[in-house]
């Protein structure tokens, strides 16, 4: 439900001081009004950081490993996969037939993976690096 809120918030502290213009005839007591509206709006926006805030310091004082090491793990699956790339290329030196099938092999079993999951995952993946890369940098003192 705050995230709708938090969509609606600026159409609605508009429509309020607007309806408050309309309302309060008495100037002061408008401008009192709008003030305690745009009060409100920016309590909304602390506890909105708060939140945000505690789910980023619980993450990092999180006790398992794979919360602050899911990313890097991942890498080196990727760098594992290169060096047996590597490794595979100069085996095929001597036994060019077995590297040749276990590559069509794994070609087969990659390819059999449909194409809409290799893009989620890409998306989900770079999505994920790239909002806690974000909130990191937008966080002051990290």
């Amino acid at each position: 439900m705050i995230p709708i809120l938090t969509m609606l918030a600026p159409g609605l502290i508009e429509a309020g001081s607007r309806l408050l213009d309309r309302l309060i005839p008495d100037p002061a007591e408008r401008e009192k009004a709008k003030l305690a509206l745009l009060q409100a709006e920016g309590q909304q926006a602390l506890q909105e950081m708060q939140t945000s805030l505690s789910a980023i310091l619980a993450e990092a004082n999180s006790a398992d490993p794979w919360t602050s090491r899911a990313r890097p793990t991942f890498l080196y699956v990727i760098y594992g996969v290169i060096l047996l790339c590597v490794l595979g290329s100069i085996l095929g030196i001597w036994w060019p037939a077995h590297v040749f099938q276990a590559a069509e092999n794994l070609n087969k079993l990659l390819g059999a993976v449909p194409e809409s999951l290799w893009w989620l995952f890409g998306t989900g993946y770079l999505g994920y690096t790239g909002a806690r890369s974000f909130d990191k940098w937008k966080v002051p003192g990290r």
